[in-house]
């Protein structure tokens, strides 16, 4: 059946608590960077807020991870969207971009239990709801390339992870 205009169908499939959790990591992604401070030490002040103050929600969990994760990787995550911009400097994007990019590229390199597609899919989701016009068409195509060396990132990830053999005697 085609979707009509009008149809909430589409509007509102992905609100589950994981679009939640994510919307809410690309807030907290965002607020550090305008305020110049660690997005891991936000997160904290965050969750301490919530245990004191009844009117914060608490954070879920997948916020806090996904959170933590770019806050530990930045530098490898830049330095991956960077190099698949082309003829643009990390720096000029749109902050909430920036920070919608992060997310993706952390799930697609860290994140096993989400598939690749639902990781772009996730974002290009939220650069509808939080960006420009343009920004859904640009993060998908950023991402688009992500995708293809994702694979050999978690792969390399895991070998180094992996114990040795050697090591266990």
């Amino acid at each position: 059946m085609a979707e009509q205009p009008g149809d909430k169908k589409s509007t509102f499939k992905k609100l589950g608590a994981r679009h939640k959790a994510r919307r809410r990591a690309v807030d907290l992604l965002f607020e550090a960077e305008a305020r110049d401070v660690d997005a891991a030490d936000l997160l904290t002040e965050r969750a301490e807020l919530a245990t004191q103050d009844q009117a914060v929600a608490p954070l879920p969990a997948y916020t806090r991870t996904l959170v933590e994760g770019v806050a530990d990787d930045l530098d490898r995550v830049d330095g991956t969207i960077e190099s698949y911009l082309k003829d643009w400097e990390l720096s000029r994007l749109p902050a909430v971009d920036r920070a919608i990019l992060r997310i993706a590229v952390w799930e697609l390199f860290h994140a096993n239990d989400v598939p690749p597609v639902v990781a772009v899919d996730e974002a290009v989701e939220l650069a509808k709801e939080l960006s420009t016009d343009d920004s859904p068409g640009f993060v998908n195509g950023v991402l688009g390339q992500v995708v293809l060396v994702a694979p050999q990132v978690r792969a390399a990830a895991a070998a180094t992870r992996a114990p040795r053999p050697e090591s266990q005697a």
